[in-house]
Protein backbone atom coordinates (compact mmCIF):
# COMPACT_ATOMS: atom_id res chain seq x y z
CA UNK A 1 0.00 0.00 0.00
CA UNK A 2 0.96 3.66 -0.18
CA UNK A 3 1.91 4.24 3.45
CA UNK A 4 2.42 7.98 3.13
CA UNK A 5 0.83 10.15 5.82
CA UNK A 6 1.29 13.91 5.73
CA UNK A 7 0.63 16.51 8.40
CA UNK A 8 -2.47 18.45 7.26
CA UNK A 9 -0.62 21.67 8.15
CA UNK A 10 1.87 22.62 5.44
CA UNK A 11 3.51 25.51 7.33
CA UNK A 12 2.78 28.43 9.63
CA UNK A 13 2.69 32.14 8.93
CA UNK A 14 3.34 33.42 12.41
CA UNK A 15 0.64 31.84 14.59
CA UNK A 16 -1.58 31.03 11.59
CA UNK A 17 -1.43 27.51 10.16
CA UNK A 18 -1.64 27.03 6.41
CA UNK A 19 -3.29 23.73 5.50
CA UNK A 20 -2.56 21.52 2.53
CA UNK A 21 -6.32 21.42 1.89
CA UNK A 22 -6.37 25.17 1.30
CA UNK A 23 -3.24 24.99 -0.84
CA UNK A 24 -4.85 22.34 -3.04
CA UNK A 25 -7.96 24.53 -3.39
CA UNK A 26 -5.83 27.58 -4.30
CA UNK A 27 -3.72 25.63 -6.83
CA UNK A 28 -6.90 24.24 -8.34
CA UNK A 29 -8.33 27.75 -8.71
CA UNK A 30 -5.15 29.00 -10.38
CA UNK A 31 -5.10 26.08 -12.81
CA UNK A 32 -8.81 26.59 -13.51
CA UNK A 33 -8.18 30.27 -14.21
CA UNK A 34 -5.49 29.34 -16.73
CA UNK A 35 -7.84 26.92 -18.46
CA UNK A 36 -10.67 29.49 -18.46
CA UNK A 37 -8.53 32.17 -20.10
CA UNK A 38 -7.31 29.83 -22.83
CA UNK A 39 -10.79 28.47 -23.47
CA UNK A 40 -12.31 31.97 -23.57
CA UNK A 41 -9.88 32.94 -26.31
CA UNK A 42 -10.52 29.68 -28.15
CA UNK A 43 -14.26 30.37 -28.12
CA UNK A 44 -13.80 33.97 -29.24
CA UNK A 45 -14.81 35.51 -25.92
CA UNK A 46 -13.27 38.24 -23.78
CA UNK A 47 -10.83 36.66 -21.27
CA UNK A 48 -10.87 39.82 -19.15
CA UNK A 49 -14.23 38.72 -17.79
CA UNK A 50 -12.70 35.59 -16.25
CA UNK A 51 -10.93 37.17 -13.26
CA UNK A 52 -13.84 38.82 -11.45
CA UNK A 53 -16.26 36.11 -12.51
CA UNK A 54 -14.04 33.37 -11.11
CA UNK A 55 -13.83 35.12 -7.74
CA UNK A 56 -17.62 35.49 -7.47
CA UNK A 57 -18.31 31.89 -8.51
CA UNK A 58 -15.51 30.50 -6.31
CA UNK A 59 -16.91 32.27 -3.23
CA UNK A 60 -20.44 31.10 -4.05
CA UNK A 61 -19.22 27.53 -4.56
CA UNK A 62 -17.23 27.67 -1.32
CA UNK A 63 -20.31 28.74 0.65
CA UNK A 64 -22.55 26.14 -0.96
CA UNK A 65 -19.95 23.39 -0.63
CA UNK A 66 -19.42 24.20 3.03
CA UNK A 67 -23.15 24.20 3.80
CA UNK A 68 -23.60 20.86 2.07
CA UNK A 69 -20.73 19.36 4.06
CA UNK A 70 -22.03 20.75 7.37
CA UNK A 71 -25.47 19.27 6.76
CA UNK A 72 -23.84 15.99 5.75
CA UNK A 73 -21.67 15.86 8.88
CA UNK A 74 -24.01 17.71 11.27
CA UNK A 75 -22.98 15.51 14.20
CA UNK A 76 -19.52 17.10 14.06
CA UNK A 77 -20.87 20.66 14.29
CA UNK A 78 -24.11 20.62 16.28
CA UNK A 79 -22.37 21.17 19.62
CA UNK A 80 -19.85 23.74 18.34
CA UNK A 81 -21.39 25.95 15.66
CA UNK A 82 -18.27 28.12 15.39
CA UNK A 83 -16.51 25.18 13.74
CA UNK A 84 -18.76 25.81 10.73
CA UNK A 85 -17.11 29.15 9.91
CA UNK A 86 -13.75 28.99 11.65
CA UNK A 87 -10.72 27.19 10.16
CA UNK A 88 -9.49 24.58 9.75
CA UNK A 89 -12.13 23.46 7.26
CA UNK A 90 -12.40 19.69 7.08
CA UNK A 91 -14.41 19.40 3.91
CA UNK A 92 -16.62 20.72 1.14
CA UNK A 93 -19.56 19.08 -0.61
CA UNK A 94 -19.19 19.18 -4.39
CA UNK A 95 -22.91 19.18 -5.12
CA UNK A 96 -23.53 22.07 -2.75
CA UNK A 97 -20.80 24.04 -4.50
CA UNK A 98 -22.22 23.19 -7.92
CA UNK A 99 -25.70 24.41 -6.95
CA UNK A 100 -24.58 27.81 -5.63
CA UNK A 101 -21.92 28.10 -8.33
CA UNK A 102 -24.50 27.60 -11.09
CA UNK A 103 -26.76 30.22 -9.49
CA UNK A 104 -23.88 32.71 -9.39
CA UNK A 105 -22.92 31.83 -12.97
CA UNK A 106 -26.44 32.47 -14.28
CA UNK A 107 -26.49 35.81 -12.49
CA UNK A 108 -23.15 36.82 -14.02
CA UNK A 109 -23.98 35.90 -17.61
CA UNK A 110 -27.30 37.71 -17.38
CA UNK A 111 -25.66 40.77 -15.83
CA UNK A 112 -22.94 40.94 -18.49
CA UNK A 113 -25.39 39.93 -21.28
CA UNK A 114 -23.20 37.02 -22.34
CA UNK A 115 -24.08 33.85 -24.21
CA UNK A 116 -24.60 31.54 -21.25
CA UNK A 117 -24.22 28.25 -23.11
CA UNK A 118 -20.96 29.36 -24.73
CA UNK A 119 -19.52 30.44 -21.38
CA UNK A 120 -20.79 27.25 -19.75
CA UNK A 121 -18.71 25.33 -22.30
CA UNK A 122 -15.72 27.51 -21.43
CA UNK A 123 -16.22 26.70 -17.74
CA UNK A 124 -16.72 22.92 -18.17
CA UNK A 125 -13.05 21.81 -18.53
CA UNK A 126 -12.10 24.22 -15.73
CA UNK A 127 -14.52 22.41 -13.42
CA UNK A 128 -12.85 19.12 -14.26
CA UNK A 129 -9.46 20.76 -13.61
CA UNK A 130 -10.57 22.03 -10.22
CA UNK A 131 -11.84 18.57 -9.34
CA UNK A 132 -8.60 16.90 -10.44
CA UNK A 133 -6.43 19.14 -8.27
CA UNK A 134 -8.74 20.02 -5.40
CA UNK A 135 -9.44 16.39 -4.53
CA UNK A 136 -5.84 16.05 -3.34
CA UNK A 137 -6.84 18.19 -0.38
CA UNK A 138 -8.86 15.17 0.75
CA UNK A 139 -5.70 13.07 0.62
CA UNK A 140 -3.86 15.41 3.00
CA UNK A 141 -6.89 15.46 5.31
CA UNK A 142 -7.21 11.65 5.08
CA UNK A 143 -10.74 11.93 3.74
CA UNK A 144 -12.75 10.42 0.92
CA UNK A 145 -11.57 6.84 1.13
CA UNK A 146 -13.39 3.57 0.67
CA UNK A 147 -13.25 0.10 2.23
CA UNK A 148 -10.06 -1.86 2.94
CA UNK A 149 -8.30 -3.16 -0.16
CA UNK A 150 -5.30 -5.22 -1.23
CA UNK A 151 -4.75 -3.13 -4.35
CA UNK A 152 -1.20 -1.76 -4.66
CA UNK A 153 -2.50 1.82 -4.76
CA UNK A 154 -4.44 1.47 -1.51
CA UNK A 155 -3.67 4.25 0.98
CA UNK A 156 -2.98 4.23 4.71
CA UNK A 157 -5.40 6.01 7.08
CA UNK A 158 -4.35 6.57 10.69
CA UNK A 159 -6.61 5.64 13.59
CA UNK A 160 -7.68 9.24 14.28
CA UNK A 161 -9.18 9.62 10.81
CA UNK A 162 -10.97 6.26 10.57
CA UNK A 163 -14.74 6.05 10.24
CA UNK A 164 -16.44 3.95 12.90
CA UNK A 165 -16.77 0.96 10.57
CA UNK A 166 -12.99 0.49 10.34
CA UNK A 167 -11.48 0.69 13.85
CA UNK A 168 -7.78 0.02 14.22
CA UNK A 169 -8.52 -2.81 16.64
CA UNK A 170 -10.06 -4.75 13.77
CA UNK A 171 -8.07 -3.24 10.90
CA UNK A 172 -4.48 -2.65 12.11
CA UNK A 173 -2.99 0.61 10.91
CA UNK A 174 0.28 -0.96 9.85
CA UNK A 175 -1.26 -3.51 7.51
CA UNK A 176 -4.60 -2.05 6.33
CA UNK A 177 -4.97 -0.03 3.14
CA UNK A 178 -8.10 1.69 1.85
CA UNK A 179 -9.57 2.49 -1.55
CA UNK A 180 -8.39 6.02 -2.56
CA UNK A 181 -11.72 7.41 -3.76
CA UNK A 182 -10.23 10.89 -3.95
CA UNK A 183 -7.69 9.57 -6.47
CA UNK A 184 -10.39 8.04 -8.66
CA UNK A 185 -12.22 11.37 -8.78
CA UNK A 186 -8.96 13.20 -9.46
CA UNK A 187 -8.06 10.94 -12.39
CA UNK A 188 -11.61 11.20 -13.70
CA UNK A 189 -11.35 15.00 -13.62
CA UNK A 190 -7.99 14.97 -15.40
CA UNK A 191 -9.30 12.73 -18.19
CA UNK A 192 -12.52 14.76 -18.48
CA UNK A 193 -10.64 18.07 -18.76
CA UNK A 194 -8.31 16.66 -21.42
CA UNK A 195 -11.26 15.32 -23.43
CA UNK A 196 -13.23 18.58 -23.40
CA UNK A 197 -10.19 20.68 -24.28
CA UNK A 198 -9.42 18.27 -27.13
CA UNK A 199 -13.01 18.49 -28.39
CA UNK A 200 -12.91 22.29 -28.28
CA UNK A 201 -9.89 22.25 -30.61
CA UNK A 202 -11.55 20.09 -33.28
CA UNK A 203 -12.47 21.85 -36.48
CA UNK A 204 -15.21 21.82 -37.44
CA UNK A 205 -16.39 22.05 -33.87
CA UNK A 206 -18.25 18.76 -33.26
CA UNK A 207 -20.56 19.90 -30.45
CA UNK A 208 -23.35 22.38 -30.00
CA UNK A 209 -22.97 25.24 -27.51
CA UNK A 210 -23.85 23.88 -24.08
CA UNK A 211 -22.90 20.27 -24.83
CA UNK A 212 -19.61 20.46 -22.90
CA UNK A 213 -21.16 21.56 -19.61
CA UNK A 214 -23.88 18.93 -19.96
CA UNK A 215 -21.19 16.29 -20.61
CA UNK A 216 -19.48 17.45 -17.42
CA UNK A 217 -22.63 17.06 -15.32
CA UNK A 218 -23.41 13.63 -16.76
CA UNK A 219 -19.79 12.45 -16.44
CA UNK A 220 -19.36 13.63 -12.86
CA UNK A 221 -22.77 12.29 -11.80
CA UNK A 222 -22.02 8.81 -13.14
CA UNK A 223 -18.57 8.66 -11.51
CA UNK A 224 -19.85 9.98 -8.19
CA UNK A 225 -22.84 7.61 -8.20
CA UNK A 226 -20.53 4.61 -8.66
CA UNK A 227 -17.99 5.72 -6.07
CA UNK A 228 -20.67 6.31 -3.43
CA UNK A 229 -21.15 2.54 -3.33
CA UNK A 230 -17.68 2.33 -1.76
CA UNK A 231 -18.15 5.04 0.86
CA UNK A 232 -19.10 4.49 4.49
CA UNK A 233 -20.91 6.94 6.75
CA UNK A 234 -22.80 8.60 3.92
CA UNK A 235 -25.58 11.11 4.39
CA UNK A 236 -28.77 9.12 3.73
CA UNK A 237 -32.24 10.23 2.70
CA UNK A 238 -34.86 7.51 2.60
CA UNK A 239 -32.19 4.84 2.91
CA UNK A 240 -30.31 6.10 -0.18
CA UNK A 241 -27.02 8.04 -0.02
CA UNK A 242 -27.80 11.70 -0.65
CA UNK A 243 -24.88 12.03 -3.06
CA UNK A 244 -26.40 9.29 -5.21
CA UNK A 245 -29.75 11.07 -5.22
CA UNK A 246 -27.98 14.28 -6.26
CA UNK A 247 -26.08 12.35 -8.92
CA UNK A 248 -29.35 11.08 -10.36
CA UNK A 249 -30.84 14.58 -10.36
CA UNK A 250 -27.79 16.20 -11.95
CA UNK A 251 -26.95 13.40 -14.37
CA UNK A 252 -30.49 12.65 -15.53
CA UNK A 253 -31.35 16.34 -15.63
CA UNK A 254 -28.32 17.13 -17.79
CA UNK A 255 -29.11 14.20 -20.10
CA UNK A 256 -32.72 15.35 -20.57
CA UNK A 257 -31.57 18.91 -21.27
CA UNK A 258 -29.07 17.56 -23.80
CA UNK A 259 -31.79 15.60 -25.59
CA UNK A 260 -34.22 18.53 -25.40
CA UNK A 261 -31.74 21.00 -26.88
CA UNK A 262 -30.85 18.59 -29.70
CA UNK A 263 -34.47 18.14 -30.72
CA UNK A 264 -34.21 21.16 -33.01
CA UNK A 265 -31.86 21.61 -35.96
CA UNK A 266 -28.49 23.23 -35.33
CA UNK A 267 -28.68 27.00 -35.62
CA UNK A 268 -32.38 27.23 -34.80
CA UNK A 269 -33.53 30.17 -32.70
CA UNK A 270 -33.29 29.25 -28.99
CA UNK A 271 -36.29 29.27 -26.70
CA UNK A 272 -36.88 32.63 -25.07
CA UNK A 273 -37.22 31.19 -21.56
CA UNK A 274 -33.74 29.66 -21.54
CA UNK A 275 -31.81 31.38 -18.70
CA UNK A 276 -28.50 30.56 -20.37
CA UNK A 277 -29.32 32.30 -23.66
CA UNK A 278 -28.15 35.88 -24.04
CA UNK A 279 -30.57 38.55 -25.20
CA UNK A 280 -29.45 38.33 -28.82
CA UNK A 281 -30.01 34.56 -28.86
CA UNK A 282 -26.49 33.96 -30.23
CA UNK A 283 -25.09 30.64 -29.08
CA UNK A 284 -22.31 30.05 -31.61
CA UNK A 285 -18.83 29.49 -30.15
CA UNK A 286 -15.75 31.08 -31.67
CA UNK A 287 -12.68 29.34 -32.96
CA UNK A 288 -9.19 28.83 -31.67
CA UNK A 289 -7.58 32.21 -30.92
CA UNK A 290 -10.41 33.91 -32.80
CA UNK A 291 -9.19 32.63 -36.18
CA UNK A 292 -11.14 30.74 -38.81
CA UNK A 293 -10.67 29.66 -42.41
CA UNK A 294 -11.80 32.23 -44.97
CA UNK A 295 -14.66 29.94 -45.99
CA UNK A 296 -15.98 29.89 -42.43
CA UNK A 297 -15.66 33.61 -41.67
CA UNK A 298 -18.43 36.16 -41.98
CA UNK A 299 -18.21 39.86 -42.50
CA UNK A 300 -20.24 42.57 -40.85
CA UNK A 301 -21.29 45.73 -42.77
CA UNK A 302 -18.06 47.46 -41.77
CA UNK A 303 -15.95 44.60 -43.06
CA UNK A 304 -14.98 43.26 -39.63
CA UNK A 305 -14.83 39.50 -39.39
CA UNK A 306 -16.42 37.79 -36.41
CA UNK A 307 -14.37 34.59 -36.77
CA UNK A 308 -17.32 32.30 -36.06
CA UNK A 309 -17.52 29.04 -37.93
CA UNK A 310 -20.92 28.45 -39.45
CA UNK A 311 -22.36 31.73 -38.14
CA UNK A 312 -25.06 33.48 -40.07
CA UNK A 313 -24.18 36.83 -41.69
CA UNK A 314 -24.61 39.82 -39.45
CA UNK A 315 -24.31 37.97 -36.12
CA UNK A 316 -21.62 38.71 -33.58
CA UNK A 317 -20.67 36.94 -30.40
CA UNK A 318 -21.40 39.23 -27.45
CA UNK A 319 -18.53 39.61 -25.04
CA UNK A 320 -19.85 42.08 -22.51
Amino acid sequence: MINFLVDPIAFHIGPLPVYWYGIAYAVGLFASYTVLVRQARRFGQDPEIVGNGLIVIAIAALIGGRLYHVIDQWALYQHDLLKIVLPPYSGLGVYGGLITGVIAFIGLVRYHRLSGWVWADIVAPALFTMQAIGRWGNFFNQELYGPPTNLPWGIAIDCAHRVAAYPCATFPEATTAFQPLFLYESVSGLVGAALLIWLSRRRPYPLRPGDQILIFFIWYAVVRFLLENLRTGNWFVGGIPTAQLMSILFGLGAFLVLVYRHRRPAGATPDGDDPFDDEDGDEDPGLDDGEAPDSARTEDPDGASDGVEGAEPGTDLPTR
